[in-house]
């Protein structure tokens, strides 16, 4: 053992290490029949460490290298087999506790740990002050009220202390900055609200309200743990997109050996071997090889493009056909997705900066308060010289002016909404986004996979020979290239004998049926001399061609005409061709269409457009459209979206139908105006609460009772937009006519 071994006192933890499975799936193929095995390692902390585990790995059948980082403590030891050999075991005999490396561990949020702690003990706390009230409100006799009072303020003060810290903290941040927030009156009424009831309690005086105060904090609770849940799943866009990447990449080195390296330790002017079926890591040019490459990452065109010797790849995109060999050109941190990422946190840091209506209603409405409950008491005590009447009047204004009905006016609203939404098949990710919603002028739109369908599909085809469909349709089945399976569904189940089938990756295939050689594919390779087609040819005779078409996406054109009836401007921005965009905009008639676009592209023209005073909603689904989805002022996408557009958009909608979008709009403004009409209810309970409350007519708990019957108030105002006639503004099932789009092959 090393002289810096952990030893014996690891036990049996170590004995919960991975097992000998865990380590074959987490194995990486190098492509010679050796694999490579990645190991955290912490108990490494010098060369003796290094020396030790080496030579003993080294010694172990099927080892054939084994090599440590000790900055990193990572061990990568490659080996031959169809079984992983003892790695884990020949460590833990030496004393040291080895972990597979997984860079997606799903660290656990302290901050939610915490809400959920406070709003525990606060529901605790008041769950039982209330059944302790009840039988003092029933009329129990002085000397039970005030064992029950005592009880009250041991259950209170945790609450109290561990609960509200929430809120004294931010509240004793802003005031440390002489500024104010909603914050600053609640601490201030719950806490002069326990200290009366606590000394009241004490002098054996007939009420205390120390329900009052755990049942504030208890559902002031529930809306801050609600908003932090809202607030961390804007996160989501880039955790999604950094797990999208591979975790590394096989690197070929100058004597041929290849190495699995972390994706951090991949630099520029490195050779990566790059398999069928794998994302490229960094951005590259192709060395050698050629491939299919899906470009859907990037620019959202759903149709593979060719690569070969000299092209320039970015990272992120997929290799689908050929094995390539590539030499990066930028490290992991300066990728094209790195790129992605970064566009997508600068433009969720500017949506964070959104102030709600609820916080600019606040900025006004702490210091009013606070002014108010200080010259109330000032003006008391003055008058009367009893500083427990003052007191107790100040109280009274603070509960009754208590921000829980103006807390509610938003988000109440807003659940409601977003329950209505919910049956219309809509998803919202927070409530601010509703706001920004109701507030856009204009609206762009991606095309593939959004507009349209973003599938080919056979729209026409001629052959002169019906045989030559059924073999254009077997040699498409063998292939998962999305034109053969377009293809492939014009005959079901071909019963033909096709031997040799070959795919050249750019081309097209190659394949024997009935002892003749036919080609499918691209017109120039299969022998034609009218290009831009897709064609079967046997001999270089073409027996067939096929025209494919991506269909409009259902209620697109009905969406596109209520947005103009709606009076909101229309624009395109998609990464595809300009004539599928062109032949797109004029079908739904939008005039203003932009092609080929890449993520900044779009990014920049929201910036555009931002910059010119529009408030632009986002409609987009692909990779590429992330960056785009999270800079504009709100953005929506479709449910078969992928993983990123999702969680980089506000709203998903699920029936795939385009009218979600003008429905949302008219939901979202309508609860614009009830969220209006509840701060004008809470303006007004105010201007008719607050004079009696200063007047001293009013005692804290007969306050509490009214701030109570505001929010009542305000909830149901907000569910008057849940009982309201379903927006006239069309029918999601309905489906618009499909558009056919010559995206592939012309019909000749």
């Amino acid at each position: 053992m090393s002289c810096c071994a952990p030893g014996a006192e690891l036990g049996r933890e170590l004995a919960r290490g991975p097992s000998r499975e865990e380590v074959l799936l987490a194995s990486r193929e190098l492509g010679d029949g050796t694999r490579q095995t990645n190991l955290s390692v912490p108990g490494i902390h010098c060369a003796a460490c290094i020396g030790a585990i080496e030579g003993a790995l080294l010694k172990t059948d099927g080892i054939t290298e084994a090599r440590i980082n000790l900055s990193t403590r990572r061990l990568s030891a490659k080996w031959r087999g169809e079984y992983p050999p003892p790695i884990i075991e020949v460590l833990r005999t030496l004393g040291y506790e080895a972990n597979l490396l997984d860079a997606e561990n799903g660290s656990r949020d302290p901050e939610l740990s915490r809400l959920l702690r406070a709003l525990a003990v606060a529901g605790f706390a008041a769950m039982n002050i209330m059944l302790l009230s009840t039988s003092v409100w029933s009329g129990a006799d002085s000397e039970t009220r005030q064992v029950f009072y005592w009880i009250s303020a041991l259950l209170a003060l945790p609450a109290l202390v561990y609960s509200g810290g929430t809120f004294f903290a931010s509240a004793w941040s802003v005031l440390r900055r002489g500024r104010t927030n909603m914050d600053v009156p609640i601490s201030i009424g719950v806490s002069l609200a326990f200290g009366l009831s606590l000394y009241d309690t004490a002098t054996g005086a007939p009420h205390a309200y120390f329900d009052a105060a755990t049942s504030l904090l208890f559902f002031l609770l529930v809306g801050r743990t609600l908003d932090h849940v809202m607030r961390r799943k804007a996160r989501a866009a880039v955790v999604g997109l950094s797990r999208l990447m591979p975790r590394g990449a096989t690197v070929v080195r100058s004597d041929g050996s290849r190495d699995y390296l972390p994706l951090a330790e991949v630099e520029a002017g490195m050779r990566l071997a790059i398999a069928p079926g794998e994302r490229v890591p960094v951005d590259a040019v192709v060395d050698s090889g050629s491939s299919d490459i899906d470009n859907s990452i990037a620019t959202g065109e759903s149709l593979p493009q060719p690569v070969s010797v000299g092209a320039q790849l970015r990272s992120g995109t997929l290799n689908l056909t050929g094995a390539l060999t590539v030499v990066t050109t930028s490290p992991a941190s300066g990728s094209f997705v790195a790129e992605m990422a970064r566009l997508i946190e600068t433009a969720e840091d500017g949506r964070a900066r959104f102030r709600g209506l609820s916080d600019r209603a606040a900025r006004l409405y702490s210091p009013v308060v606070h002014a108010t409950a200080f010259v109330t008491f000032v003006g008391w005590l003055a008058a009367t010289g009893d500083w427990h009447r003052a007191i107790s009047i100040a109280i009274a204004v603070l509960i009754i002016t208590c921000p829980c009905a103006l807390g509610l006016a938003v988000p109440m609203v807003q659940a409601v909404a977003a329950r209505r939404l919910f049956e219309a098949g809509i998803m919202v990710k927070d409530g601010s986004a509703m706001e920004r919603l109701a507030e856009i002028d204009t609206v762009a739109f991606d095309k593939t996979g959004t507009l349209t369908s973003g599938r080919p599909r056979l729209a026409s085809s001629t052959a002169g020979d019906p045989k030559a469909y059924a073999i254009a349709a077997a040699m498409a089945a063998r292939s998962s290239h999305p034109v053969s399976r377009a293809i492939a569904a014009i005959a079901q189940d071909p019963a033909l004998d096709v031997i040799d089938l070959r795919e050249y990756p750019g081309l097209g295939l190659s394949a024997t049926v009935d002892g003749e050689v036919y080609r499918l594919g691209q017109a120039e390779w299969c022998g034609d001399q009218q290009s831009g087609q897709t064609v079967l040819s046997r001999d270089g005779k073409r027996l067939a061609a096929f025209m494919l078409e991506d269909s409009l996406r259902r209620g697109a054109g009905q969406a596109a005409q209520e947005l103009r009836q709606a009076g909101l401007a229309m624009t395109i921005l998609s990464g595809d061709s300009p004539d599928a965009v062109s032949d797109v905009a004029a079908k739904l008639g939008i005039a203003d269409a932009s092609a080929r676009l890449l993520p900044e592209q779009k990014t920049r023209r929201l910036a555009d457009l931002a910059e010119q005073g529009r408030k632009v909603l986002m409609v987009g689904d692909g990779l590429n459209d992330a960056p785009a989805l999270a800079a504009a002022y709100a953005s929506m996408a479709p449910a078969s979206a992928a993983d990123i557009g999702r969680n980089a958009a506000d709203f998903v909608f699920l029936h795939g139908n385009l009218t979600a979008v003008p429905l949302a709009i008219r939901v979202c403004r309508q609860a614009g105006s009830l969220i209006r009409q509840n701060f004008a209810l809470t303006i007004a309970y105010n201007v008719v609460a607050l004079p009696i409350a200063i007047a001293g007519h009013v005692t804290p708990l007969i306050a509490a009772l009214a701030m109570s019957s505001s929010s009542v108030l305000v909830v149901a105002n907000a569910l008057r937009l849940h009982g309201g006639d379903r927006p006239a503004i069309g029918d999601a099932k309905r489906d618009a006519p499909p558009v056919e789009l010559s995206v592939l092959a012309l019909e000749p």
